[in-house]
């Protein structure tokens, strides 16, 4: 306090001449001071300090230096004494003669960001209503106002994004003052801050922004000491473009962007945008247009699309195949050979050896390395052999094997193929794996006998066929070429042909010296034949013999039935009843041995052994006396098999062969113990 009033300000220690900085000095007002009623104490809180008068209490705002509260005491208290203040609570303490009096501060600084806003103070406002919207919201419109009005219209630009001020009124003040800058700043701030939900206000924003970047660089561009402005305008327009916080927008409005790239003509930002969008097919298409063509393949190179390279191959191709075709051998599997054919056709079609090369290398690429199985492709690598390099054609046919059901390529078509290019060799080879032997060999004889001799041998199996062919070409040789001793090879190189089958074929006028050795070679095989038929007519009348002498012996043999012999299968004594003896040992019972063998007999033999009891049954017992016997048998005669043949027919069927030593054991192995279709009785009996 001071004589006239009180001095009031900052401390600041780092100033040399003073301590004070803003310091202020508060006058006393009428009644107050050193010759009327001075001021008896002093109390400082935050925004205030408070003065002790002899009647009452004045608060003072040390900001403003108004006085914004006046306490009086009534005079029953007595005069005031002194006022203090309680560092450690904060609370204010007066007293007079007789009271003490209390004053407690609250919320003294909620008012303080409005002295701060009237006096510009904006950080300070800033800081006292952060946790007020509605006021820091009045206080950023306040300090865009006035930053605007000082023309910093970045800062202005910044704070009104922040604001909830009407969109289309600041940016209107942006056009009409020609701030692009601080309008592109505006917008950029206020696509940050939309939510994933305003699609609409972000395309709108992106859209905008595009074309504030586009319109000054293009006023920029054409100015040489513009330059460096240029640079960082582009600069900013790319970091725009690559930002994190804009892609998800950026994305959504690419249509948009493209088209206001392609109306100013920047084809330069038009492919790093396109890139930056991975939006390879615009960038290859640019390329393309541009002839810029190994650009265009390193781009579908280094991303690997197989639906671009199917798309932009036909162009490429016509420009760079040997590159193109590098590239696809790159990728290997990854493209589908068959999508490129189109291309290669297209290509192909001038027929130049370059352009036939190109394509079959990557034919054969897909056919010898990746394996390829594809019909399609390996017809076509047949068409471009045919084409351009026969020597390849009948290489790749031998390659391919001779059965029709392991060849890759159509057969019919490869047939038609090497006929109308004229690929004779190759006809021939494709007769073969069809099997058509007669056309290949005919086919063969306008090229080469020898061919035709090979094609000739090839029906192994058929004598007959075989023999035909090689008469053709014995015919061809004779008619044709007029050579003797090359038909006579022929009969030499064929065991099936004779010269009987040749001699037709010569005409009149040729000597029997031509044949001289033929027939006597055909006279000597037709001796040794004659010589070979009646040895096996010996050895088989010996056989037969030897069938007659065996079979005498087998009439002889007989084995020995003791008393007390059992059946093998019902273990009781044999005798009782007729029997079967067979030669390992085995003895049964004629009705044991008709159950065992049953079972095991097919359907059909089954149903003939229930036909032959039931007619052995139906047959008359044998007559005794020679006589009768002779009548019973010619009636049996007359009317059917006898009883002696029905017997003879059921021991054939039952008694061929020993029932646990023959082949109905050994296919008894894997039969079940329980028929199948009696299981689940069996099943239900064993509960």
């Amino acid at each position: 306090m001071m004589g006239d009033g009180v001095l009031y300000g900052s401390l600041d220690c780092g100033r040399p001449d003073s301590l004070l900085s803003e310091e202020r000095v508060w006058e006393y007002p009428e009644g107050v001071g050193p010759g009327a009623s001075p001021p008896l104490a002093i109390v400082l809180t935050q925004f205030h300090f408070l003065l002790l008068l002899a009647d009452r209490v004045e608060a003072v705002c040390t900001l403003t230096g108004q006085v914004v509260l006046r306490d009086h005491f009534l005079e029953k208290f007595g005069p005031l004494k002194h006022m203090v203040k309680d560092s450690s609570t904060g609370q204010l303490w007066a007293y007079t003669e007789r009271a003490v009096f209390r004053y407690h501060v609250q919320r003294e600084a909620r008012d303080v960001w409005r002295t701060y806003l009237d006096m510009n103070r904006f950080d300070l406002a800033k800081e006292y209503c952060r946790e007020r919207p509605d006021c820091l919201d009045t206080v950023l419109a306040r300090e865009a106002d006035f930053c605007f009005r000082q023309h910093r219209y970045l800062e202005s630009a910044r704070c009104y994004a922040l604001t909830q001020s009407y969109f289309e009124e600041i940016a209107l003040k942006f056009l009409e003052a020609r701030q692009e800058e601080a309008l592109a700043e505006f917008l950029q701030r206020k696509l940050a801050s939309l939510k994933p939900s305003e699609r609409t206000q972000a395309t709108l924003l992106t859209t905008w922004l595009t074309e504030l970047y586009l319109s000054r660089l293009g006023a920029l561009q054409g100015d040489p000491e513009a330059l460096n402005l240029y640079r960082e305008t582009r600069e900013r327009f790319r970091a725009f473009l690559i930002s994190p916080r804009h892609k998800e927008w950026l994305f959504a409005s690419r249509a948009s962007i493209h088209e206001l790239l392609a109306s100013h003509g920047d084809t330069e930002h038009m492919v790093y945008f396109a890139v930056i969008m991975q939006d390879y097919e615009r960038v290859v298409a640019y390329h393309c247009q541009h002839e810029a063509y190994e650009e265009a393949l390193a781009v579908l190179s280094r991303h690997r699309d197989p639906q671009l390279f199917y798309k932009f191959s036909p162009i490429l191709i016509r420009h760079i195949p040997r590159q193109l075709v590098d590239a696809w051998i790159e990728l290997g599997n990854r493209l589908d050979a068959r999508q490129l054919i189109p291309a290669l056709v297209n290509y192909s079609q001038g027929g130049e050896t370059q352009q036939v090369s190109q394509a079959i290398r990557y034919m054969e690429f897909c056919v010898n390395v990746l394996g390829e199985t594809e019909q399609a492709i390996h017809n076509y690598l047949l068409s471009l052999y045919a084409r351009g390099q026969p020597a390849s054609l009948l290489a790749y046919l031998e390659q391919a094997g001779a059965s029709p059901h392991r060849v890759h390529y159509d057969l019919k078509y490869a047939l038609r193929l090497c006929a109308e290019h004229g690929h004779h060799r190759a006809c021939v080879h494709v007769y073969k794996v069809l099997e058509l032997y007669e056309e290949a060999v005919d086919l063969a004889l306008q090229v080469d006998v020898d061919l035709a001799k090979q094609c000739a041998d090839l029906p192994e199996e058929d004598e007959e066929l075989r023999k035909k062919l090689w008469l053709k070409i014995a015919r061809h040789v004779v008619q044709e070429e007029e050579d003797v001793q090359t038909a006579m090879a022929c009969l030499a190189s064929c065991p099936l042909l004779k010269i009987e089958d040749v001699l037709p074929f010569f005409p009149d006028f040729v000597t029997i010296d031509h044949f001289k050795e033929a027939i006597c070679s055909s006279l000597k095989a037709y001796n040794h034949h004659i010589q070979e038929l009646q040895r096996e007519m010996e050895e088989a009348t010996a056989s037969a013999q030897r069938i007659r002498r065996d079979l005498q012996e087998l009439r002889g043999r007989y084995g020995t039935v003791e008393p007390q012999d059992k059946c093998a299968t019902c273990d009781f004594p044999l005798l009782n009843r007729p029997f079967y003896l067979f030669l390992c040992g085995h003895m049964f019972h004629a009705d044991c041995l008709l159950q065992a063998v049953r079972p095991g007999l097919p359907a059909y033999k089954q149903a003939r052994l229930e036909e032959l009891q039931r007619k052995l049954g139906a047959a008359p017992p044998p007559a005794k006396g020679s006589a009768r016997a002779k009548e019973a048998e010619g009636g049996a005669a007359a009317g059917g098999p006898s009883r002696e043949q029905l017997k003879a027919d059921l021991d054939e069927l039952v008694a061929a062969e020993c029932v646990y030593c023959g082949e109905l054991m050994i296919r008894s192995i894997d039969r079940p113990f329980i028929d199948p279709q009696r299981y689940e009785e069996e099943h239900l009996s064993w509960l």
